[in-house]
């Protein structure tokens, strides 16, 4: 049990997550208020991953619920199997024959069958997806509904009444009220707006690109077999990829691919020749990946410009360190 924020901070930096003090205290108030949080912000920036370290944390199993277009109740919450029902109707013919068999009409046979629903309609039938997973667990779990801005309005609707209750109605069986409370982490892109009456439910919590110094504790925790140096003039890169005007720009977890890629490459320094054949592992668009090579060769030419004070003023290019090694 995580007594203060400083050793949610502790806990978190040992699942190589590295959080900051509202993301700590946000988690910490989840934890003993048992709120939902809604975590917002740019893909890639460790979103997902907080509810993978928070299971950590806590040792509770996680529960992953990816949200997309058109997801409905059935393949969140739940679906019969009707292949096995039909597997047990044909096994179970001759006992149906003989329920039937003195029936003096259809009526009376219907309305027999409809007396034997619940042997058909009851939890060995019942497929659970992750929704329900996660309400009927044994133990208490970590739920994450991953994305939900992806999913339709009607969908989030539906939600509500699981997080406000914590249960779900299957109208066959009933209500079925969590055995034990998860903690529910719901991440979003801000690709559309979510309701204000899901966000009423939920601890509020916007995680942003991290800092510099942030980004490479980062780099140097997930990826210690980079040298500090290196480390640090990859984030200043992808810094300032950042400050360009690109259609996307590079994610966390971008950057931690390229320090991985540096590593393969046996690379112990950043030179030109490097950041243009591995600029594809933080770009994804030809027209980013062609803005930032004249970014580059634009550097080459124009000396970084200095203020008053000697330091070094960043234009919105790459090259934020030294001269470029040929």
């Amino acid at each position: 049990m995580q007594n203060n924020i400083e050793q949610v901070l502790r806990d978190l930096s040992q699942q190589q997550y590295v959080a900051t003090s509202e993301i700590a205290t946000v988690m910490f108030l989840a934890e003993k208020l048992g709120k939902p949080v809604l975590a917002e912000g740019p893909a890639g920036v460790g979103k997902t991953e907080l509810a993978k370290a928070w299971s950590g944390v806590t040792g509770k199993r996680l529960i992953r619920l990816q949200c997309y277009e058109g997801l409905d109740e059935s393949k969140a919450l739940y679906e019969w199997e009707y292949a096995k029902q039909m597997l047990y109707t044909q096994l179970l013919r001759d006992k149906l024959s003989q329920l039937l068999a003195d029936a003096q009409s259809l009526t009376e046979a219907a309305d027999r069958l409809a007396q034997e629903e619940d042997v058909f309609f009851s939890e060995r039938f019942l497929l659970a997806r992750p929704l329900l997973q996660a309400i009927t667990a044994d133990e208490p779990v970590v739920l994450l509904i991953d994305e939900i801005d992806r999913a339709d309005a009607e969908f989030e609707a539906f939600l509500l009444e699981v997080l406000s209750d914590f249960q779900v109605t299957v109208p066959e069986i009933g209500t079925i009220k969590a055995r034990h409370q998860p903690i529910v982490l719901l991440t979003s892109n801000n690709t559309r707006d979510l309701s204000e009456a899901l966000k009423r439910r939920c601890l509020y919590l916007f995680i942003d690109y991290p800092n510099s110094e942030t980004e490479t504790n980062i780099v140097r925790l997930r990826v210690p077999e980079l040298n500090a140096k290196l480390a640090q003039q990859a984030v200043e890169v992808v810094q300032g990829l950042r400050q360009m005007d690109l259609k996307k720009h590079p994610s966390v977890s971008e950057t931690i691919d390229w320090a991985r890629a540096l590593v393969m490459l046996n690379a112990d320094n950043l030179d030109k020749q490097t950041l243009e054949t591995t600029l594809t592992v933080l770009l994804k668009h030809e027209s980013d990946v062609q803005k930032a090579k004249r970014s580059l060769s634009s550097d080459r030419q124009h000396p970084i410009e200095r203020d008053s004070r000697g330091a070094s003023q960043n234009r919105g290019s790459l090259r934020r360190f030294g001269d470029w090694n040929n």
